[in-house]
């Protein structure tokens, strides 16, 4: 994984109040709870006495209480009890479970992964401007069984489109790839986004473009990559669609597909988002389906794949991710 990064690795809604919730993200086991404010923390899933998850406690006031032991544990990670030695005994210092700094925002829960900052060292949450308070959305959920790289280069791959999706988005047999045009925008220090122009024509026989060749494009672009794991194709200023690239593991990614809308009418924005979810989770299943079976797992440059022009934004993602998993600036 990328360091140093903020990663959107849950929805908002999947940590309610007196009940914490287990799963694991980046290679680890996690468990996330609120007290009874409704402050949110995310914490290592283990306690440190004898290694019981405390995924399966119960919360006792504003601690999390170990199932094995009764050890409880408050938001920041500190043991504030150890039943065996007394109510009024000490607990040891060293009881701590490891904590991670946490944000909400746009009803998604972010985790720091990194070296922990001062409050003020720390970046903007990364996301998309154009996405407004205004805007209304549903929410799909799919596990796929590869590395979220994988996962995200396909969302960059204007390729695969007439292959892939050659029902659907890709259809009108439109194989022929100018450019395409990608350009790499710093938001801040170690914070950077893709813009992705897409230029698909059908194959009369004509040459196209390479990437150095394309104009300077005159309009916004379709799809935007917002390292580490937020993904947008800005369809129009009134719908668009929102990925999140949650990592499991190396080899597990769990997908958030947000329809992002303008539609007010209660009934009228049912139906839109019941048929605009089965059609985007069709369209998300045919890339799972071809993505999932990619090797090696874990994408990379120099992993011996012979890339062509029309890879130009995947090319893109791997020296930038390369460079921010390097912490340095690319010549």
């Amino acid at each position: 994984m990328i360091p140093n990064q903020w990663y959107a690795i849950l929805e908002s809604n999947e940590v309610k109040k007196g009940r914490p919730i287990g799963f694991t993200r980046m290679g680890e086991k996690m468990v996330a709870w609120r007290d009874s404010k409704g402050q949110l923390t995310v914490m290592s899933d283990l306690c440190p006495h004898r290694g019981a998850a405390l995924s399966i406690g119960q919360l006792k006031g504003d601690c999390i209480q170990c199932p094995f032991h009764g050890f409880e544990y408050d938001m920041h990670g500190a043991c504030k009890l150890v039943p065996a030695n007394g109510r009024n005994a000490e607990p040891p210092k060293a009881m701590h479970v490891r904590t991670y700094p946490t944000r909400e925002a746009h009803h998604i829960i972010y985790i720091w992964w990194g070296e922990p900052r001062t409050d003020e060292n720390y970046p903007l949450l990364p996301w998309f401007a154009n996405i407004g308070d205004d805007m209304a959305y549903s929410t799909i959920r799919s596990h796929w069984k590869n590395h979220y790289g994988r996962a995200i280069e396909n969302q960059l791959d204007v390729v695969h489109l007439p292959f892939v999706h050659y029902n659907t988005i890709g259809s009108g047999n439109n194989t022929l790839v100018n450019g395409p045009t990608a350009k790499e925008i710093k938001i801040q220090e170690g914070s950077y986004r893709i813009d992705l122009w897409v230029d698909n024509l059908t194959d009369q026989g004509q040459r196209p473009l390479k990437p150095s060749e394309m104009p300077d494009p005159t309009r916004r672009p379709l799809i935007q990559f917002h390292f580490p794991n937020l993904w947008q194709n800005w369809l129009s200023d009134n719908f668009l669609v929102f990925l999140i690239f949650a990592p499991i593991d190396e080899t597990n990614t769990m997908m958030y597909l947000r329809q992002y809308h303008k539609v007010r009418f209660p009934l009228i924005r049912q139906i839109f988002e019941f048929l605009a979810g089965l059609g985007n989770l069709y369209i998300l299943n045919q890339d799972k389906r071809v993505v999932v079976t990619q090797r090696p797992p874990r994408p990379d440059l120099g992993i011996g794949e012979l890339l062509i022009p029309g890879d130009h934004p995947i090319v893109m993602y791997r020296k930038r991710r390369r460079a921010l998993m390097e912490e340095k600036e690319l010549a």
